[in-house]
């Protein structure tokens, strides 16, 4: 399976370029192998690890590595589970050491039903992030004035939900996200989280986002190999349809054959 970038299809973070837009995360499959696996059906080229759940160490810490290190893919840290600035901040900084990268995927939780970010505490940590070098990724939620103020904070990335981590709900507020796309046209936007179907990736990637991120949908999928590959071809679909420019919804018939000129014939009695 080719990997080699496609017209409209290459992704750039932080002056980085990547063939694939479709992010997925590291936890969650039944076996490392799958794991291993369903990232090359995906053709994703960057991969999110919790620091929490990777460096405790020991013999499936080094496999784990081992697979990650025969992909070839980007690391993206994140700092889930963190529940203040301070956490946040400080799980950040260790991650820089341990991966050797100034990437991170910025996470706070203010509740732990939803897991819904703390949007106060999330600027608040990227803040602080970016004037220590960081290159953050925010998670947050489709709200536009949070994510203008995380890109008056210096973040070149927002990363909106569709819904909550895990839910499978797909694009919950779409209204929503079509006008950060429309409000912040020149800012890296890449939906993360609440996906649930190959479905919900292009309908996402339709609304003109950069790319989308998930990983329970492809982990815990029946055939996580198989789904990761149909999410591939949805994010690449949807893309495309994008660049193409979509018709819009219309509230009257239109027909899509022309009836001028057509022939037509009376009954005879």
């Amino acid at each position: 399976m080719s990997c080699a970038p496609q017209a409209g299809q290459t992704l750039t973070l932080y002056g980085r370029t990547f063939a694939s837009r479709l992010l997925i995360g590291t936890a969650l499959y039944p076996s490392p192998a799958i794991m291993q696996q369903a990232i090359r059906a995906s053709g994703a080229q960057i991969v999110t690890v919790s620091l929490r759940r990777e460096s405790a160490g020991g013999r499936a810490g080094e496999r784990f590595w081992d697979l990650i290190r025969e992909l070839d893919v980007t690391v993206l840290p994140n700092t889930a589970g963190c529940r203040s600035v301070r956490e946040a901040v400080t799980t950040a900084q260790m991650a820089r050491e341990l991966f050797g990268t100034s990437w991170i995927k910025l996470e706070v939780i203010a509740d732990d039903e939803t897991l819904q970010p703390d949007v106060v505490a999330l600027v608040e940590a990227a803040t602080v992030l970016v004037k220590d070098g960081f290159e953050v990724l925010p998670y947050t939620t489709e709200d536009l004035g949070i994510a203008q103020r995380l890109v008056d904070a210096g973040c070149q990335v927002v990363m909106p939900w569709a819904a909550p981590i895990g839910s499978a709900r797909g694009l919950v507020n779409r209204d929503a996200l079509k006008l950060m796309r429309a409000r912040l046209p020149d800012v890296t936007l890449i939906v993360d989280a609440g996906l649930g179907a190959p479905s919900h990736a292009a309908d996402a990637m339709e609304l003109g986002y950069d790319a989308v991120l998930l990983n329970t949908a492809i982990a815990k999928a029946a055939d996580p190999v198989k789904m990761a590959n149909a999410f591939r071809l949805c994010v690449e679909g949807g893309r495309a349809a994008y660049k193409a420019g979509l018709m819009g919804p219309r509230d009257f018939a239109s027909p899509s054959t022309p009836v001028i000129g057509t022939p037509f014939w009376h009954a005879v009695s």
